[in-house]
């Protein structure tokens, strides 16, 4: 599995790294709109997630392997933010290879996507699973589908969604249509993979952020991870759905840079 990852430099050579993991069925660009204000203060490491944009190669079929193919395509030390699947992966990295995160961040993330007895939080495993369905038979239409449930805000989706769907389709555009076998691996690696028992050994300071409208996790979900991990802040954005970074970008930067600069 060849990962890519795109270095964007900081303002001097020492600036602190941060590296970015976006999440399911996009690519690094999908933090285009925050990559200018966030590399003011940090040396950029943007990766494309197994599978994902300009990383090619057999697909990943465990959340191990998964993070071990990001883990090598990051630096030795720095920061690390992940968003959705990408902070699935992020709060993995931080549990394996403590030494090599500083700091973590966590976007409208869950150490667990799919519920259980002990996990109503998550999503019914029949709504990945229908995704993974649809894949095989019309891949444009399932991604403006999800892409679509990412921007809702409320019953109805707020003008301003309409911006947000909009960027969500041009970062799926970016870097061209991602392998679909692998798409369907990653799917595969949600509906399985639990993490919560790593969420206790993750002693880094980490940041919690999730919208409390968001459509695919639930705020409850967020809620436990950041009373769960040993040293954590809980940031909760109102009015905010799966992709606060884009919808409210400047309440987005403010708890941001705020955590970094501790």
């Amino acid at each position: 599995m060849s990962v890519f990852v795109e270095v964007v430099a900081g303002p001097t050579p020492s600036a602190p790294n941060l590296t970015l993991l976006h999440g399911w069925g996009l690519n690094g660009a999908v933090w285009n709109g925050v990559r200018d204000a966030l590399s003011a203060s940090y040396t950029l490491h943007i990766i494309d997630l197994p599978g994902h944009g300009r990383s090619h190669g057999a697909p990943v079929t465990t959340m191990d392997a998964f993070a071990d193919a990001v883990a090598r395509a990051m630096p030795d030390q720095g920061h690390l933010m992940g968003w959705s699947l990408g902070g699935h992966t992020a709060l993995t990295l931080a549990a394996k290879y403590p030494a090599r995160v500083n700091r973590l961040a966590t976007i409208c993330c869950t150490p667990r996507f799919t519920q259980s007895a002990d996990w109503p939080q998550g999503k019914k495993a029949e709504v990945l699973a229908a995704f993974a369905t649809r894949l095989g038979t019309n891949y444009a239409a399932t991604i403006r589908n999800f892409l679509a449930l990412q921007a809702l805000s409320g019953p109805t989706a707020q003008p301003e969604m309409r911006e947000v769907i909009r960027t969500l389709y041009e970062a799926v555009e970016a870097h061209g249509a991602p392998d679909v076998a692998s798409l369907a691996a990653a799917l595969e690696i949600l509906k399985v993979s639990d993490i919560r028992g790593l969420v206790p050994t993750i002693r880094q300071p980490s940041l919690v952020i999730q919208g409390d409208h968001d459509a695919l996790t639930s705020a409850a979900s967020a809620q436990w991870l950041a009373d769960t991990l040993p040293n954590s802040t809980y940031c909760l954005i109102q009015h905010a759905a799966h992709a606060p970074f884009l919808s409210h970008r400047e309440s987005f930067l403010g708890h941001v840079f705020s955590f970094f600069a501790e």
